[in-house]
């Protein structure tokens, strides 16, 4: 077997696009999107009905102005989300606006308004997972979402105290970053890192191992991956979310994949349980200045491609 076929026994493989073909190629259970993600799509030839058919759809409503784009925009995100499920067997991550990371109430409603647009086209919320950034106000989102079997998938996470946040939050899943980590810690060093010593895979094993030794049941899913060694270093995590590139690299090898992660070995490791109330998670986060940089960088980013995504559809409305 080659090793995507590998992996795929023993961790569940996401794919990391907005390319449905992609999605066809390498066949994996879920996929996830962003608003990069999404731009980088929505900007090809192939996706370009999609759009057209958002703004047909809106363009027949008595909606304008900030009202208009922002219904604009969650009906391509939806659209896009719509037939990816008729690829994949599982869910699709679909992501709240990166403007609205540090409004707890807005999150909400826009999460509400999403899950919504899925229900009516017929696809269960059990399919999709609601994308939020992993601040405070983000996490206490989707606490409420939770409750509501609305289930989360919080992204842009970079550090320990996120992770336990989430899952003292009843997250269903968190997307820590292992490429950004890596990212920052090059550039602060100076210095290459074997995928041993990479300091997003060691992040997440560090994450993977405390949620199974103190039962959360949060899920865990590897993203943002530079190399396919940090892929293999972090075999046996719940869930891997790829992209089509190192896909392709998985599926063209054939050497063997070894299992890095496992519940008993997660038992058997050191650490204490700890909790973190909002005081002590936003001390925790400012004393960690990686990931203090790369939430803020990473919702700053997001943010930008999604107001280029909005000119990109606006564009077709005019």
């Amino acid at each position: 077997m080659n090793q995507l076929d590998q992996l795929k026994q023993v961790t569940t493989v996401v794919a990391d696009t907005g390319d449905f073909e992609s999605m066809r190629v390498y066949h994996p259970q879920d996929a996830t999107t962003n608003p990069s993600l999404i731009l980088q799509a929505a900007g090809k030839p192939e996706y370009r009905h999609l759009l057209e058919r958002a703004v047909a759809e809106l363009r027949a409503t008595a909606l304008s102005g900030p009202a208009l784009t922002a219904a604009l925009l969650d009906r391509i995100l939806v659209l896009f989300g719509l037939e990816i499920l008729k690829i994949i067997p599982g869910r699709v991550s679909t992501e709240v606006d990166a403007r609205l990371s540090f409004d707890t109430a807005g999150s909400i409603a826009k999460a509400r308004q999403l899950i919504a647009a899925y229900e009516q086209a017929g696809h269960s919320r059990e399919r999709v997972l609601i994308k939020i950034a992993a601040t405070w106000e983000g996490i206490k989102a989707a606490e409420v979402l939770e409750q509501e079997g609305i289930h989360c998938n919080l992204t842009l996470l970079f550090s320990f105290a996120q992770a336990v946040a989430c899952a003292e939050a009843g997250v269903r899943l968190i997307s820590p970053f292992v490429g950004r980590i890596l990212d920052w810690h090059k550039a602060a060093s100076g210095r290459d890192y074997q995928a041993e010593e990479d300091p997003g895979v060691l992040s997440v094993r560090a994450i993977y191992h405390h949620f199974k030794k103190f039962g959360y049941a949060t899920e865990v899913m590897g993203a943002s991956f530079r190399n396919k060694g940090e892929i293999l270093a972090l075999a046996g995590c719940d869930l891997l979310t790829i992209s089509p590139g190192l896909l392709a690299e998985l599926q063209a090898s054939t050497e063997p994949v070894i299992t890095r992660l496992t519940p008993a070995a997660a038992a058997a490791s050191a650490g204490e349980k700890i909790s973190l109330d909002e005081r002590g998670f936003r001390y925790a986060l400012n004393e960690d200045a990686m990931a203090t940089e790369k939430t803020a960088q990473g919702i700053r980013n997001f943010a930008a491609d999604t107001l280029k995504l909005e000119a990109l559809v606006l564009g077709r409305l005019a």
